[in-house]
């Protein structure tokens, strides 16, 4: 017999999001580090180029990765939304549109790869290009795909800010969750903001980093691990039914 999704339980709901933050954790580190440590060599276009041309294949998962860390996100979104909504509709309801812009972001930013493709692809229309100047354009592209990304990270900062505070408020896991999400948040804004609008931030300091890092790990662990508390979370699904608009 198969359980209704209406009668999916808070504890469900929360070894779901576990699973799928790990897996876009696992995807991410493929796809953001990986992938480029192994074929982009900073300040060297025409190595950078070759790499590509000589692992393509490598490349092209490392596209396939961002495109499961894109739709898992998707799904994450909903399913903490749902989590958290008995706490606060509206605020659930921004951290959730915040995520899913910052993945709209990533989905349209990851054409730049695919112009990497096309560039090296070798068409005949790619012969009014000189071999310097293909490799130049892949340079271009592969750095607006940077940016890009970072970009998309700006719009994350409001989800979790946001996140964190209704994990204080929820009494659903430990509250000291809550504050590693708002120290990531402070993270996640300086980092962001800084490789956006200054020229000579160009590597995130560990001590930037170590929080942003401690609570991805850690929040997803406890959910897939421990849940949610159940009653906290069946008490304030009973609040929120007896008060439909508060905040």
């Amino acid at each position: 017999m198969t359980t209704p999704l209406r009668d999916v339980s808070p504890s469900g709901y929360a070894r779901i999001a576990g699973i799928l933050y790990l897996l876009i954790t696992v995807a991410a580190i493929f796809a953001h580090m990986y992938m480029p440590n192994m074929l982009i060599v900073a300040g060297d276009a025409a190595t950078t180029a070759n790499n590509i041309i000589a692992s393509q294949p490598l490349f092209r998962a490392g596209i396939g990765a961002e495109l499961v860390i894109l739709l898992s996100e998707i799904v994450l979104s909903v399913i903490l939304y749902v989590i958290f909504r008995p706490v606060s509709k509206t605020l659930s309801l921004l951290a959730a549109v915040s995520r899913l812009i910052m993945t709209a972001v990533h989905g349209f930013n990851l054409i730049n790869y695919f112009f990497v493709l096309l560039l090296l692809g070798g068409e005949g229309y790619l012969a009014t290009f000189g071999a310097d100047q293909l490799n130049a354009l892949v340079s271009l592209f592969l750095e607006a795909h940077h940016f890009g990304f970072t970009i998309g990270i700006a719009f994350l900062t409001i989800h979790v800010f946001t996140l964190g505070y209704l994990i204080l408020k929820s009494g659903y896991v430990p509250r000291w969750l809550g504050v590693l999400f708002l120290l990531a948040g402070v993270g996640y804004f300086v980092d962001s903001f800084a490789l956006l609008l200054t020229t000579r931030y160009t590597t995130t300091p560990a001590v930037v980093a170590l929080p942003i890092a401690v609570a991805e790990i850690a929040f997803p662990l406890w959910l897939l691990i421990k849940g949610v508390n159940s009653e906290s979370a069946a008490q304030g699904d009973a609040g929120r039914q007896t008060l439909p608009h508060a905040i």
